[in-house]
């Protein structure tokens, strides 16, 4: 049996940032699945604005590198994404944006987000949960060559849907995270490298 190795990380570095805790809740119901599990978090890999003049003075940045090869070493990747004004927060779309650059590690080609299953989940203390950004979301991870699986878990009115052990109250919210970790890691498991070994 494979054990899929999975990617966990916020698109924000806020503290107390509701998706920080969607990641908690995703990390271990991944690990309850079966799944080997890192977590990171974006605020590791500081990054200019994305730039082609910079790309093309300087080469790609050397945290874009690292965040590009810790995606590719696992096969999965979950992304806990706050919405900001209805998309993508900056931070996690310009991290995107850069490791969407890498082609090459060393004398080996590689896609980064093209080898792995995605899975994605938002959060937010309205009513929408976040989810709107969930589309462009999905959309852009799609146009870099991810697998993004369809379910997906949005938490609305995150500053009550935690409980004291940093667990999601709600019992649809929890089966809503079960089914978007067993999709994952289901996905994962068939796309892993170790699959072929």
């Amino acid at each position: 049996m494979i054990i899929p190795r999975i990617l966990v990380f916020a698109g924000s570095l806020r503290v107390g940032a509701f998706s920080g805790q969607v990641a908690d809740v995703a990390q271990k119901e991944l690990a309850l699945q079966g799944a080997e599990v890192t977590r990171i978090s974006l605020g590791d890999y500081p990054l200019p604005l994305m730039d082609q003049n910079l790309e093309r003075e300087k080469g790609i940045p050397g945290e874009a590198m690292q965040l590009a090869r810790q995606i590719l070493a696992h096969d999965g990747i979950l992304i806990a994404s706050p919405e900001y004004n209805a998309s993508i927060p900056p931070l996690l779309k310009n991290a995107i944006d850069w490791v969407s650059r890498v082609r090459r590690d060393g004398d080996r080609a590689v896609k980064p987000f093209g080898e792995q299953a995605a899975a994605l989940c938002s959060s937010s203390d309205g009513a929408f949960a976040g989810m709107r950004g969930l589309y462009h979301l999905r959309a852009v991870l799609m146009a870099c060559g991810a697998e993004v699986v369809t379910p997906q878990c949005s938490v609305p009115h995150a500053s009550k849907a935690f409980d004291s052990n940093g667990d999601l109250v709600e019992e649809r919210l929890r089966k809503q995270m079960e089914t978007v970790c067993r999709a994952l890691v289901q996905r994962a498991a068939q796309l892993s490298k170790r699959a072929d070994a």
